[in-house]
């Protein structure tokens, strides 16, 4: 139960912190664009079993490779895609959350 919660906790309010404190004016707006990280989660689609409790995703599945990791980290130095990078960083970060869990 911590697991999941320290899970999604981080996922969907780790974005809303980073809004309310780096874009106060428009915090809204890069809440929502960070949010967006979660859709990488689409390429547990492609896993069998689809869902793996188990399972780290991280270097794992496509969209968690360290590759596309470094490549989300390249985002946020980009002013025009930030936020998305922000975003896929942070869902990283649940996701290794997650799998330091699984070290217990």
């Amino acid at each position: 139960m911590l697991q999941t919660f320290t899970h999604y906790g981080i996922h969907f309010l780790g974005p809303l912190i980073v809004a309310l404190i780096v874009f106060k004016k428009q915090w809204k707006r890069a809440y929502i664009i960070m949010l967006l990280g979660i859709l990488i989660d689409l390429d547990h689609l492609l896993a069998n079993p689809m869902f793996d409790p188990n399972r780290c995703s991280i270097n794992f599945h496509i969209l968690h490779s360290y590759y596309a990791i470094a490549f989300y980290v390249f985002l946020t130095s980009l002013k025009s895609t930030r936020l998305l990078g922000l975003g896929l960083v942070i869902h990283i970060i649940a996701d290794t959350v997650d799998c330091s869990f699984m070290l217990l």
